[in-house]
């Protein structure tokens, strides 16, 4: 039986007084990799980050796990596995990449182990004294995703990763997430390079003015392109 280990059901969110989501429904099971894609603006990064606890007012239904999520304190949040991935990394210049990786606090048991991320990264093993300003883009985004596997986040919450990097590192990065579906992790992603994210999702949902508009899944890609094209321009 599928289980169902992010449900979100009428989420509203705030920044102040400006309204970014409304009404927002959408469901990952174990394991999956699904996808969220939209316009610049439509309400896929404050998404994970209403999921996560870093938006300002709140309102519906977030439950991970089986458990209701949407009062929690993001650090209570992290604890129920979640693990989230910014789109500006926040690599910390002043540290080496290993300092960096080890930064995080391991909030549930399950997480990768250094041997295991330098296995996956070998980049990063090359690199891991070398202070976080000498990493390439593509490092630091690697560096940013491995130190969220130490913590032992099982549900991985990816805001356009792919973005701004050379074609070989887009490349080594989609590699990546095939290896952590095939190890049992849930991903959400959030991308704007549609070749990047097509062959990966499991699900689509896409997004417009703050709320889900369409979700299909990957066996009805080709069924939904002409409705991409024009809510993407892709």
């Amino acid at each position: 039986m599928t289980q169902e280990i992010l449900k979100i059901e009428g989420l509203h969110a705030w920044y102040g007084e400006s309204h970014i989501l409304h009404g927002v429904d959408l469901t990952v099971n174990e394991g999956e990799v699904v996808c969220l894609l939209g316009r610049n603006g439509a309400g896929r990064t404050t998404t994970m980050r209403a999921i996560v606890g870093l938006t300002g007012a709140r309102k519906g239904s977030i439950r991970i796990g089986g458990v209701e999520a949407i009062k929690l304190a993001p650090h209570k949040v992290a604890r129920l596995g979640v693990g989230y991935c910014p789109e500006e990394r926040g690599i910390f210049a002043s540290l080496s990449a290993e300092e960096n990786l080890m930064l995080p606090p391991v909030i549930k048991a399950g997480g990768m182990s250094i041997d295991e991320i330098y296995g996956m990264f070998p980049n990063l093993k090359e690199r891991a004294n070398s202070p976080g300003t000498r990493l390439s883009g593509g490092e630091q985004q690697m560096l940013a995703v491995a130190r969220i596997l130490r913590t032992g986040a099982h549900l991985l919450l990816l805001d356009e990763i792919s973005e701004g990097l050379a074609p070989v590192i887009v490349q080594k990065l989609a590699d990546m997430i095939r290896t952590l579906k095939a190890k049992g992790y849930t991903i959400v992603l959030v991308e704007q390079n549609f070749r990047f994210a097509a062959p990966l999702a499991d699900r689509f949902y896409v997004m417009e003015h703050g709320a889900i508009v369409k979700q299909f899944e990957k066996h009805e890609l080709q069924d939904n392109m002409k409705m991409l094209q024009e809510f993407l321009g892709i």
